[in-house]
């Protein structure tokens, strides 16, 4: 409800500017483009759109989830990516006890039900690091090899989700294990990219 956001004074989150719609404000909305990148979908970089990413990972916000997996969706009816399904980049157990989701999971639903293709949690992780927003340089490029593994078998061209890129290490090792879990392709969206260099070292 845009009148209710606007009674209590709630800032638009890509912007900080006060909310005249519901999730988004209308500039923000205006903006919201998917693009494309080595068979990935985002919208921009991290400046620009980190607070969506952040709205959704530490508030939950299904509604601007919603907006951006609608772009996301028009991006892949562009390329006519033919999808088995759906699956998102897992987080440890203990991060979504203690926020009740994963945002990576909240946003490959969303993007499932926008794009009319099934949704499932492909991937475990079973290996401990440190958050990437807590580390910086070489420890980014850092997680162990076997991270993620796979918890059943799929097949077909699949679409793996995460919040951000940031040094594409994450997304390389979940990637890698659904293709252990026999995906034939694997397509990637995320809301925002750190760095081109990130996209490009997933080429």
């Amino acid at each position: 409800m845009a009148w209710l956001e606007a009674l209590f004074g709630l800032k638009c989150p890509g912007c900080g500017k006060s909310l005249d719609s519901s999730g988004l404000c209308q500039d923000c909305r205006a903006q919201l483009e998917w693009q494309q990148a080595y068979g990935i979908l985002f919208l921009g970089s991290y400046q620009r759109w980190g607070g969506l990413s952040r709205s959704i990972k530490y508030g939950g916000k299904r509604d601007v989830a919603d907006l951006i997996a609608q772009e996301w969706a028009k991006g892949i009816a562009y390329h006519r990516w033919r999808l088995a399904g759906v699956t998102a980049v897992p987080t440890l157990p203990h991060r979504q006890i203690r926020r009740g989701y994963n945002q990576a999971e909240l946003l490959g639903r969303a993007l499932a039900k926008a794009a009319g293709v099934p949704y499932q949690n492909v991937l475990s992780r079973v290996r401990y690091a440190p958050s990437q927003t807590q580390r910086t340089g070489v420890s980014k490029a850092s997680l162990p090899a076997g991270t993620f593994v796979p918890r059943q078998k799929v097949s077909g061209a699949w679409l793996l989700v995460d919040d951000v890129i940031t040094s594409g290490t994450t997304f390389r090792l979940a990637r890698k294990a659904l293709l252990e879990a026999g995906a034939g392709q694997v397509y990637g969206a995320c809301i925002a990219v750190k760095s081109s260099k990130a996209l490009q070292d997933l080429s």
